[in-house]
């Protein structure tokens, strides 16, 4: 682990901090939050998503689940609902667990320690700093990639942050950077800098009052940094949705598999490993196999995307009327009311909310 020049990195804290208490006007309803329940449904909501997006689930939450028992009490449906159309699903799956281990058997008390909070699940290192810090003060840097490219630019850290080498090196950085006496302010400021000013692309280095020490200004290389030592690879899925409707009424069934979207539901679905016509879809086996072979063609959608972090799903929507209604194992025949409380993928939602 390398050493790091104390007058650069006391520059960076003083000067750090002088921004945040002057500068920082970035407006979020969670700021300066020393509720731990809120803190944490924040952080959760904010994994793997913008600020923007975020604000309306975090104000829809605390409205529909003002605290940590009447989370813990509601049903998962009811839970997933409210979180439908957020994503990474398994985030919604751990808020559950952990809102009714702290309810029933913590008493409604969040750990006090980073330590403790370390050992709910669906909390790691970044997540426990940031409750710990932010709700009692505790001493712990936070960690996420606003900070690692302030942090790698700054101090022109060449090792790649998707490493664990890289991560150690930021993770050990941080640690001695961080204000001990103001830990929340200090993290809250770092966090806010990294989104407002060292932004991914075109920072805004004329109101940094960190350029004169900044390694990636100096340089003129602030491009650069983070270092990555490699690209996601990204797949494609083709999704066909077949739409069985009888008298009014959809087959629809909850995704049970260890694969994306699990616990929401959906309509029938093929998978292909290519772009395939309609035709070959509805002549496909599955349908079969299911029982549907006399059904009544209604229309097929154009091709819609969802771009989600390691692929891409591309889905069609086909609907059918079947002649009869049957029984099909793991589908319930659902009305369309009922089909609004249900909670589905962004893609799917925004389907039937536009023809149904």
């Amino acid at each position: 682990m390398p050493g790091y020049d104390s007058e650069k990195c006391s520059f960076f804290t003083k000067n750090l901090m002088k921004w945040h208490k002057n500068y920082n006007f970035r407006m979020m309803p969670w700021k300066y939050e020393k509720n731990p329940y809120k803190i944490w449904l924040s952080e959760i909501i904010l994994q793997q998503t913008r600020v923007e997006q975020g604000t309306a689930y975090y104000n829809n939450f605390l409205k529909k689940f003002p605290n940590i028992h009447k989370l813990a009490s509601a049903e998962d449906s009811e839970v997933f609902k409210v979180w439908e159309g957020l994503g990474y699903y398994s985030r919604c799956k751990n808020l559950i667990h952990t809102a009714r281990y702290v309810s029933d058997t913590l008493k409604g008390i969040f750990p006090t320690t980073y330590e403790g909070l370390l050992k709910l699940k669906g909390i790691g290192p970044y997540t426990a700093a940031a409750i710990a810090s932010f709700a009692y003060n505790e001493p712990y840097a936070v960690l996420d990639g606003n900070v690692m490219r302030v942090l790698t630019r700054f101090f022109g850290l060449n090792v790649p942050v998707d490493t664990p080498e890289g991560k150690n090196h930021c993770s050990h950085l941080a640690e001695i950077l961080i204000d001990k006496k103001n830990a929340g302010l200090y993290n809250q400021g770092i966090m806010d800098f990294g989104a407002t000013v060292c932004k991914p692309k075109s920072p805004i280095c004329s109101a940094c009052n960190l350029s004169k020490y900044c390694t990636a200004f100096i340089t003129n290389q602030t491009e650069k940094f983070p270092v990555k030592s490699k690209k996601i690879k990204k797949k494609n899925r083709f999704f066909y949705y077949i739409v069985a409707s009888f008298k009014g009424k959809f087959y629809v069934r909850k995704r049970v598999e260890k694969d994306i979207w699990q616990n929401l539901h959906e309509f029938m679905l093929i998978e292909r490993a290519q772009k395939s016509t309609v035709d070959s879809v509805l002549h496909h086996k599955v349908l079969k196999a299911l029982g549907i072979e006399t059904y009544t063609f209604l229309f097929a959608s154009t091709h819609v995307k969802q771009q989600l972090t390691h692929q891409t799903i591309e889905a069609c929507f086909i609907q059918i009327e079947i002649g009869k209604k049957q029984h099909i194992p793991g589908f319930d025949l659902v009305d369309v009311n009922t089909m609004k409380r249900l909670a589905f993928p962004k893609l799917i939602k925004m389907w039937i909310q536009s023809m149904i």
